[in-house]
């Protein structure tokens, strides 16, 4: 595919059968040989004649045929307008086309492909994505294996217990990746290979919040001395430091809300496209429903917490797991409809402030360099330890709620990649 600029720039078609009798008549430099030339008025013998000047023959045509395989799949109007706009092409890009915006445009270029051919043979790609089963299921099997995980913790001691933490973090890993594999948190296939690093990242925040607030609060106050234990309860001031298994345990079980809120979105979504008239009032509809999205999801996570939190008999920490979750759905979202950039950046960054915080407690212990654990250690004896993973994530969440809003109300995100080109 050629550069932007000379993708959209009017010019002739090559290919054939791509022009008219019109197109044909355009490009006559006779102004009497064009058939709905006007009679030339007379003038005086010795005035001088302008030079006709060349223009484009179909400037619409010549961009139909650039995007013939969008024309041809397109069975209505907005998804027309959806690839222009995923494309770059904008309402300015339409005024060269004799045009106010982009979806007057694509109503032309519609209209005139629906004349072409007979669209009887194409799908429909609007259709709403159905529930099945196998994805319905898969996304109950991290939250399953990390129950056993945790129950099997719990019930052993002595040298089986770190064996069995190892074997259950790789079932609950090799869940999650079977559950994101498929269904409506799945990632478009040529976007997968692209940000390879962004699961590397997820697992480190998940990390952090299995171990993070128990080893910051023992590092800040001269430990660790021992291996972790797994109930907060049993932590001491000796060194020991806890497991906070509440909100890996309720983020394993959120796969399933996550996974059908996404595709509640989603279905509506496309049946937006299918009613929408213009890409701005199909914006307006999507975005209420990129919130409600996001609203059911933690009202969910919420509510598991609170069930994980009973069971385990620990405190459920709503505010630093909330915004955890929050921002792992919004960067699944956004990978879902093909935007990898975003996510890889924020999550990295995400990770990467919470391991320095971590590493600036340590570093501390150095000769001359206390200094360098004080703005851990004031966030830790105002608001907690649980401060520094609350006060990133709830950054980071923002930051890609505000990407997603603009991101994720187009119609080009919610068209099938195949309709994209």
């Amino acid at each position: 595919m050629s550069e932007l600029g000379g993708l959209d720039r009017p010019g002739t078609p090559h290919s054939p059968g791509a022009w008219d009798e019109r197109s044909q008549d355009w490009l006559t430099d006779d102004p009497a040989a064009r058939t709905d030339a006007e009679p030339t008025p007379p003038t005086r013998a010795d005035a001088k004649q302008p030079t006709p000047r060349r223009t484009p023959a179909d400037p619409v045509k010549a961009l139909m045929h650039r995007h013939r395989e969008l024309c041809a799949r397109a069975v209505d109007p907005l998804e027309i307008a959806a690839g222009l706009e995923a494309h770059g092409i904008t309402d300015r890009t339409a005024a060269s086309f004799r045009h106010r915006d982009v979806f007057g445009l694509a109503e032309e270029m519609f209209a005139r492909a629906t004349q072409d051919e007979d669209r009887s043979e194409h799908p429909d790609p609007t259709d709403a994505p159905r529930v099945r089963a196998d994805w319905a299921l898969l996304t109950l099997l991290p939250g399953l294996l990390a129950t056993a995980t945790v129950t099997a913790l719990r019930l052993t001691n002595g040298q089986a217990r770190p064996a069995i933490a190892a074997i259950g973090a790789l079932a609950v890993a090799l869940a999650l990746r079977a559950a994101l594999s498929r269904g409506p948190l799945a990632t478009p296939p040529h976007t997968t290979a692209r940000t390879p690093g962004t699961a590397f990242w997820t697992y480190c925040l998940l990390t952090y919040a299995l171990l993070g607030d128990g080893l910051l609060q023992t590092a800040l106050t001269g430990g660790p001395d021992t291996l972790p234990t797994t109930t907060a309860t049993t932590a001491t001031a000796e060194g020991t430091w806890p497991l906070t298994t509440t909100p890996l345990l309720a983020l394993a079980w959120s796969c399933a809300p996550a996974a059908w809120t996404t595709h509640l979105l989603a279905a509506h979504a496309h049946r937006k496209l299918t009613t929408s008239r213009a890409l701005e009032d199909f914006s307006t509809a999507v975005r209420p429903l990129l919130l409600t999205t996001l609203t059911l999801y933690l009202l969910a996570l919420t509510t598991l917490l609170a069930l994980t939190g009973a069971a385990l008999g620990e405190p459920a920490p709503f505010a630093r797991t909330l915004p955890l979750g929050a921002l792992l759905l919004l960067a699944r979202l956004l990978r879902t409809h093909g935007f990898t950039h975003a996510p890889a950046t924020v999550l990295m960054a995400t990770a990467a402030t919470q391991a320095t915080a971590m590493a600036t407690v340590f570093a501390a212990r150095l000769p001359g360099c206390a200094v360098l654990a004080t703005p851990v250690q004031t966030l830790a004896d105002t608001w907690g330890p649980a401060s520094v993973p609350t006060l990133t994530c709830t950054t980071a969440a923002l930051i890609l709620l505000i990407h997603a809003s603009r991101t994720l109300t187009r119609a080009s995100a919610h068209t099938p990649p195949e309709h994209r080109c």
